[in-house]
């Protein structure tokens, strides 16, 4: 017997879990709240994942009314409707969409530094 007949066993494959269906990882439940980098102090921040019931203007106008920024509405083709509001704007949005009971805090993730 050589030594290439020995057989390996099997590797343990640590995103076995993160692949299988019901894990609730990349699943499209979640509202993700990012912050991207525009040019010097310059920031946006983006909410996506909202259900597609909700009316995505009406959120928007009272986001902008309740932290005095601007904002608007943008399609993607991937990601679908997009909220972009001006500034760092994560904790508020969090905070408000809980508040006024559009998701709950554990489908929430907040993304950035």
């Amino acid at each position: 017997m050589s030594d290439l007949d020995l057989q390996v066993p099997n590797a343990f494959d640590p995103f076995a879990e993160a692949n299988t269906e019901n894990s609730g990882a990349g699943t499209k439940d979640y509202v993700h709240i990012r912050i991207q980098q525009r040019n010097g102090r310059k920031s946006l921040t983006t909410v996506q994942g909202l259900k597609k019931e909700f009316s995505y203007n009406k959120i928007l106008k009272d986001l902008k009314k309740e932290f005095c920024c601007n904002g608007t509405v943008v399609q993607d083709s991937e990601l679908g409707q997009v909220i972009q509001l001006q500034g760092d704007q994560r904790k508020n949005v969090s905070t408000f969409l809980v508040q006024a009971g559009v998701v709950k805090k554990e489908h929430i993730k907040i993304h950035g530094f």
